[in-house]
C-alpha cells in the first residue's frame, strides 16, 4: 500500500502514526526530522543501524557504511551550521521503504547561506534507518537555465541557440 503525502508537515498528516502510537517507517523518519531540527547528534545518530548503508547514486565515492559516519558527517553539519533547520515537503511510504523530500536551510558561520533539497528513499528494518539512496545537492542559481545545463551535460559548450545546417 503507498501512502501519499503532499501536506507541509508530516506530523500533520499522520497524527498519532509519528508521535508514537506506531513504530513503522515513518516514525523512524519523523523521529530523525525532529533530532535534525533539534541538532541532537545522539538522537538522530540512534535512527541509523550500526551498519546503516548510505548510497548516492550520482556521485558513488561518497557512499559509506555505518552510522558512525552519519556521526561524523552531521557534528560537522551541526557545526558549520548553527541555525540549521529541515523540513519534509513530500513523503511516501511503500512497505519498509520511504520516500522522503527534503529541503535543508541555514547560515554557514562564514555568512553563507546553505541550502540542500533534494530526495532520500530509506530502507527500515527494525525500528532504525538501514539504508538510504541519496540524492540530496546544494542548491545553486548561477549555472544558468535548462539550456545551459544541457550543453554542460552533453559537452558541448557553444551556444546553440541559432539553427545551424
Amino acid at each position: 500500500m503507498l501512502l501519499y503525502q503532499l501536506q507541509p508537515s508530516v506530523t500533520e498528516l499522520w497524527g498519532d502514526c509519528v508521535n508514537g502510537a506506531d513504530q513503522g517507517p515513518a516514525a523512524v523518519v519523523e523521529r530523525l526530522l525532529e533530532a535534525v531540527n533539534a541538532h541532537d547528534l545522539e538522537t538522530m545518530v540512534a535512527c541509523f543501524a550500526d551498519d546503516y548503508v548510505n548510497e548516492w547514486p550520482a556521485h558513488p565515492q561518497r557512499g559509506f557504511r555505518g552510522n558512525q559516519q552519519v556521526r561524523s558527517n552531521w557534528s560537522q553539519i551541526f557545526a558549520g551550521v548553527p541555525d540549521l533547520r529541515a523540513r519534509l515537503p513530500r513523503v511516501v511510504v511503500d512497505g519498509d521503504t520511504v520516500w522522503t523530500e527534503w529541503d535543508i536551510s541555514g547560515t554557514r558561520r562564514d555568512g553563507a547561506a546553505f541550502l540542500m533539497r533534494g530526495v532520500s528513499i530509506f530502507g527500515v528494518a527494525e525500528g532504525r534507518l538501514a539504508w538510504v539512496r541519496y540524492y540530496l545537492e546544494p542548491v545553486e542559481e548561477a549555472s544558468g537555465d535548462v539550456d545551459a545545463h544541457t550543453r554542460r551535460v552533453v559537452g558541448n559548450g557553444a551556444d546553440t541557440t541559432e539553427v545551424r545546417s
